[in-house]
């Protein structure tokens, strides 16, 4: 059960467990949350600090290689891989950002039983080991078992357990830190989206990835001493209790299953763009491959002004505004993508689409102690919540890669799916603040 003083912030995606219940911080990446052991909070300090640093290297790794696959996509699609479809390819990074996701029912159980050495040197172990075994892949099944679920493995034992490390050692900050950690995943998007375009010509695939392996590995060695070193947050082995993962009363919540099924349809599509829109720039559009791969860098530089933009403006109105309007006009830009058809607009759709989509990973989870605030059963309603969004980054490219057509030159079917699924989603998150403000008396501004 977990501790009554412990609830989740509101920084950006992942929630995990703090002080007390409030929509009025900003939470980090999402996935589940963690009830931690009693621990006294230092509120900052030199070391605490230094594991925020600690922290945004692995998510450096853990979710920036992640947000990089569209390169991989489109050098699947237009070479390595020629013979799948874009359908086939995409289920690598889905498979991989999936298990990155759900990985976190069971880490967070593992960090309140202080397991957090094992599971750090585990995870990047896993992880990089399975970035150099893709530099040997040369099969379809080889790069799904090291791509996607050997890498996506490894990664999601480090995802949760890393941020709750650092909620540890803030309390006034805590927003500030989480927020700086928070940018390590599309400055890791970046970084490797960079290196992939600068050295897959003269060095080829296999050097390529194993640079970038190089890159993860010496990030994740720079990370071990900067989040362990001193560290009197992390507890012993058996310190602490595991939450449970299932709460039966939340299937009877019509507040539960409004914010649910909303992420679901919200996050079917969110992946869609940053997976194709490099191979539809090279396919539909006739741009260069360097151009194609760096709409990618665009979509993801937006993306750090969107979160930090729609973090401050939530903790002055509330989520629920921020959010709604970010999630519609999500879904208006994958529609009006269809009309695209030069390459100027269509950086601006990939600058757009990274701003307002950005926004929807730390909103969400944000608001949820509004949708449950009992904080007894916070942590496993969150967790059931987030396990079946991580269902919808599973099957959502996949589907939208089967609606392109025309030996992959014809897109209109994927941008109507992405679009239709998340308009979908803004209904339901209208449905949910119906829910909020008429059910639960919460003010309009929640």
């Amino acid at each position: 059960m977990s501790d009554p003083r412990h609830d989740i912030s509101k920084t950006g995606g992942d929630a995990i467990p703090i002080d007390a219940p409030t929509s009025k911080e900003i939470e980090i990446e999402q996935t589940t949350i963690v009830s931690l052991p009693p621990i006294t909070l230092t509120d900052g300090g030199f070391r605490a600090w230094l594991q925020v640093i600690g922290c945004f290297l692995v998510f450096f790794n853990v979710w920036g290689f992640t947000f990089a696959f569209g390169l991989f996509q489109n050098y699947y699609e237009t070479g390595f891989l020629k013979s799948s479809s874009p359908s086939d390819i995409s289920w690598i990074g889905t498979l991989a950002s999936y298990l990155l996701i759900v990985m976190g029912v069971i880490s967070g159980p593992l960090f309140d039983l202080g397991h957090y050495r094992i599971m750090l040197f585990g995870g990047a172990t896993m992880s990089c080991f399975g970035i150099f075994m893709l530099s040997l892949s040369s099969q379809y099944y080889q790069i799904i078992l090291t791509q996607g679920i050997c890498t996506g493995l490894g990664c999601g034992v480090l995802f949760i357990p890393g941020m709750a490390l650092v909620s540890r050692s803030f309390k006034a900050r805590r927003a500030i830190a989480l927020g700086l950690v928070s940018c390590g995943a599309p400055f890791g998007g970046i970084i490797y989206t960079i290196v992939f375009q600068q050295l897959i010509d003269p060095l080829g695939f296999a050097w390529t990835v194993r640079v970038m392996g190089f890159i993860m590995l010496a990030s994740f060695l720079l990370a071990f001493p900067l989040l362990l070193w001193g560290a009197t947050n992390i507890g012993d082995i058996s310190s602490g209790t595991a939450r449970k993962l299932f709460d039966r009363a939340a299937l009877k919540d019509l507040g539960f299953w409004c914010y649910t099924w909303a992420n679901f349809f919200l996050f079917t599509g969110y992946l869609v763009p940053f997976f194709y829109i490099p191979s539809y720039a090279q396919l539909a559009l006739g741009t260069s491959r360097a151009l194609a791969l760096y709409s990618v860098v665009i979509a993801q530089g937006a993306s750090v002004v969107g979160r930090m933009i729609a973090s401050t403006v939530a903790l002055h109105i509330g989520v629920m505004i921020p959010w709604l309007t970010c999630g519609f006009v999500s879904a208006i830009l994958c529609m009006a993508w269809i009309g695209i058809n030069s390459i100027a607009s269509f950086c601006a759709f990939a600058a757009l689409y990274g701003f307002f989509s950005g926004a929807l990973i730390p909103l969400p989870p944000s608001i949820f102690p509004v949708v449950c605030p009992d904080p007894k059963v916070l942590g496993a309603r969150l967790g059931m919540a987030q396990a079946i969004g991580a269902t919808a980054s599973l099957i959502g490219s996949p589907i939208a890669g089967a609606l392109v057509g025309d030996g992959g030159r014809h897109y209109v079917g994927l941008q109507l799916f992405s679009g239709l699924v998340m308009m979908v989603g803004t209904v339901l998150q209208l449905c949910l603040w119906f829910t909020l403000v008429k059910k639960r008396d919460c003010k309009i501004l929640v």
